[in-house]
C-alpha cells in the first residue's frame, strides 16, 4: 500500500490539497464575489469618465479651432432666453402681488 502512495504522479493533486483548495474557495466566496463585482464597477466608472473627458476635450477643441458653435446651440440659446423671460415675468408678477398685499394690509 505504501508503494501506491510513493508512485503517485507529480501532476496529480493530493486529496488534502484538494480539500484545502475547496475550503479556500468556499470560505473566500462571500468575499471574492463582491470584490470582483466592485472591481468591475470601478473599472467601468473609470472607463466612462475617461470617455466623457475625451468627448468634452474634443468638443472644446473643435469649438476653439473652428470658431463655430455646436449644432443645435441656437435652439438651446432660444430656450434659455424663453426661460429667462418667463422667470422675469413670474418675478414681476410676484412683486406686484406682494406689493398689493403689503399696501392692503397697511391700509387696514
Amino acid at each position: 500500500m505504501s508503494e501506491h502512495y510513493q508512485q503517485q504522479q507529480p501532476g496529480q493533486p493530493r486529496s488534502h490539497q484538494v480539500v484545502k483548495a475547496a475550503t479556500a474557495v468556499t470560505a473566500g466566496g462571500p468575499v471574492l464575489v463582491p470584490a470582483a463585482i466592485s472591481m468591475c464597477l470601478l473599472l467601468t466608472g473609470f472607463a466612462a469618465s475617461g470617455g466623457f473627458g475625451v468627448a468634452a476635450v474634443t468638443v472644446f477643441s473643435w469649438m476653439y479651432l473652428t470658431g463655430k458653435q455646436p449644432p443645435g446651440s441656437e435652439q438651446l440659446d432660444q430656450a434659455r432666453m424663453k426661460l429667462g423671460m418667463k422667470a422675469r415675468e413670474m418675478k414681476d408678477k410676484a412683486e406686484q402681488q406682494f406689493g398689493q398685499h403689503q399696501t392692503g394690509s397697511q391700509a387696514s
